[in-house]
């Protein structure tokens, strides 16, 4: 069961960052990746770390997941970067998961916009918790 919410989970935030047209913009294009290409074009967005755990109660089953998303950009300086991080939680705000899921909680935890050990380009880190329950049928 926790596969299934996890799974559920990354490919909902995977299709709402695809589905962001002001990401976009900010990235030249939908350039969201499950790890960085061996020769990106800059800037891009990969998902990163996902810690997975069991939520649940005596009568109801739950997961609580924890999700990283990283952004990378030499361009614009920490301007540019923290406007991809506005981005990205404008289009995880309030996103619903597909059918079959109830998403309890989608709370932002924090952002971050660092210079990356390049001295260049700057990483931006935005990580997520959510809890997720399955979707009951309701008897007719």
């Amino acid at each position: 069961m926790t596969t299934v919410h996890s799974q559920t989970l990354s490919n909902s935030i995977n299709q709402a960052l695809k589905g962001s047209t002001d990401l976009a913009a900010l990235l030249g294009g939908v350039r969201i990746y499950d790890r960085a290409p061996e020769a990106p074009d800059f800037p891009f967005i990969t998902l990163g770390q996902s810690t997975v755990r069991d939520w649940s109660t005596g009568s109801e089953d739950g997961v609580e997941q924890s999700l990283t998303v990283h952004a990378w950009s030499p361009f614009g300086g920490r301007k540019h970067m923290q406007d991809i991080v506005k981005a990205v939680r404008a289009a995880l705000n309030d996103r619903p998961l597909p059918a079959g899921h109830h998403l309890v909680a989608l709370h932002h935890e924090f952002s971050e916009a660092r210079l990356d050990p390049d001295g260049y380009s700057f990483h931006g880190i935005i990580r997520y918790r959510a809890t997720s329950q399955p979707t009951r049928a309701v008897a007719a």
